[in-house]
């Protein structure tokens, strides 16, 4: 049984955070705390949004505000899987829900090719934050060979509605794409007061 309600809380509280600084390093310093207060609970997940997908990672859209300041979205990893090398063009948050995550950061050298970083393990109830300004360039793939592993992300935008960039590892060649939704539907957060 889930408690949207945590989410629900989540989601409000973003958005008054939002609506009072355009600041992006205010932001995520004040967002950081909530997300991982969310993900510090494993009891708010629909299990609709926490199904892996068969050979490809699931990125599920759980909110998007209507004024596109920010999405919220659930990453389901199977084992094994994980996203190319890609940028976000927008600041984000990621918060480990479930499992783990390996992040491998990348910087784009002068002559246009990219230099990968150390990869870092995320582990549940751990953030990371990415951002053009601190870092938008990564790949990431789940941290577990044996079971799925869930993250959650805040971005400051609709990130599946986005157009935003795949890079070649080894020549930084990009090449665009917007990445969409693997739901059709999303959580109602306001169900029936009789039954949450």
């Amino acid at each position: 049984m889930t408690d949207i309600a945590r989410f629900r809380d989540f989601v409000a509280a973003t958005a008054r955070l939002i609506a009072g600084t355009t600041d992006e390093t205010t932001l995520l310093t004040a967002l950081a705390p909530k997300l991982a207060e969310l993900v510090g609970h494993d009891d708010w997940l629909p299990e609709a949004y926490a199904v892996a997908g068969g050979e490809k990672y699931r990125q599920y859209l759980l909110y998007a505000d209507p004024l596109e300041r920010f999405s919220i979205v659930s990453f389901v990893w199977g084992p094994g899987q994980g996203t190319p090398v890609h940028d976000h063009r927008v600041w984000g948050l990621v918060g480990v829900l479930r499992g783990e995550e390996l992040s491998v950061s990348y910087e784009r050298r002068p002559d246009g090719t990219l230099r990968a970083g150390q990869p870092e393990r995320l582990r549940a109830g751990q953030t990371a934050a990415v951002s053009p300004q601190i870092g938008d360039i990564h790949a990431i793939s789940n941290g577990l060979a044996d079971r799925s592993s869930i993250s959650i992300h805040v971005y400051g935008g609709n990130i599946g509605r986005i157009r935003r960039a795949v890079f070649d590892a080894e020549t930084g060649a990009a090449k665009d794409f917007i990445s969409g939704y693997s739901n059709d539907t999303v959580p109602n957060l306001w169900p029936d007061r009789n039954t949450a």
